[in-house]
Protein backbone atom coordinates (compact mmCIF):
# COMPACT_ATOMS: atom_id res chain seq x y z
CA UNK A 1 0.00 0.00 0.00
CA UNK A 2 1.34 3.56 -0.71
CA UNK A 3 1.85 6.35 2.34
CA UNK A 4 0.36 9.23 1.06
CA UNK A 5 2.43 11.07 3.64
CA UNK A 6 5.46 9.88 0.35
CA UNK A 7 3.50 12.41 -1.74
CA UNK A 8 4.97 15.93 -2.63
CA UNK A 9 1.81 17.21 -4.37
CA UNK A 10 -1.33 17.93 -2.32
CA UNK A 11 -4.17 16.90 -4.31
CA UNK A 12 -6.06 18.94 -6.42
CA UNK A 13 -9.01 21.44 -5.02
CA UNK A 14 -10.21 22.98 -8.17
CA UNK A 15 -10.34 22.20 -11.54
CA UNK A 16 -7.78 23.94 -13.99
CA UNK A 17 -9.33 26.82 -15.71
CA UNK A 18 -7.97 27.29 -19.40
CA UNK A 19 -5.66 30.97 -20.00
CA UNK A 20 -5.39 30.98 -16.23
CA UNK A 21 -3.20 27.67 -15.44
CA UNK A 22 -2.85 26.64 -18.69
CA UNK A 23 -3.11 27.00 -22.54
CA UNK A 24 -2.61 24.66 -25.59
CA UNK A 25 0.33 24.41 -28.08
CA UNK A 26 0.46 21.86 -30.61
CA UNK A 27 -1.56 19.92 -28.64
CA UNK A 28 0.63 20.37 -25.48
CA UNK A 29 -0.66 21.77 -21.99
CA UNK A 30 1.94 24.82 -21.28
CA UNK A 31 1.29 25.89 -17.52
CA UNK A 32 1.09 29.31 -16.72
CA UNK A 33 3.29 31.23 -13.92
CA UNK A 34 0.17 31.15 -12.28
CA UNK A 35 -0.74 28.23 -11.94
CA UNK A 36 2.81 26.93 -10.73
CA UNK A 37 2.97 29.28 -8.28
CA UNK A 38 -0.14 27.89 -6.72
CA UNK A 39 1.65 24.94 -7.11
CA UNK A 40 4.47 25.91 -4.68
CA UNK A 41 7.66 24.39 -6.15
CA UNK A 42 9.61 23.35 -9.12
CA UNK A 43 8.91 19.74 -10.51
CA UNK A 44 12.18 19.81 -12.22
CA UNK A 45 10.32 19.26 -16.01
CA UNK A 46 11.80 23.10 -17.58
CA UNK A 47 8.38 24.08 -17.28
CA UNK A 48 8.42 27.39 -19.53
CA UNK A 49 7.18 29.36 -17.62
CA UNK A 50 8.96 28.11 -14.13
CA UNK A 51 9.39 30.91 -11.48
CA UNK A 52 11.13 28.89 -9.43
CA UNK A 53 14.23 28.68 -12.19
CA UNK A 54 17.19 29.53 -11.15
CA UNK A 55 18.31 32.90 -12.98
CA UNK A 56 20.80 32.41 -15.87
CA UNK A 57 24.21 34.34 -14.55
CA UNK A 58 25.12 37.17 -17.40
CA UNK A 59 28.29 36.51 -19.52
CA UNK A 60 29.06 40.02 -18.71
CA UNK A 61 32.17 40.11 -16.02
CA UNK A 62 31.64 42.30 -12.75
CA UNK A 63 32.24 46.19 -13.36
CA UNK A 64 35.62 46.96 -11.15
CA UNK A 65 35.79 49.87 -9.31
Amino acid sequence: MSNPEEHNDPPPTAALVEGRDYYLENGYWVFTEHYLLERGHCCGSGCRHCPYRKKKKSAEPPASE
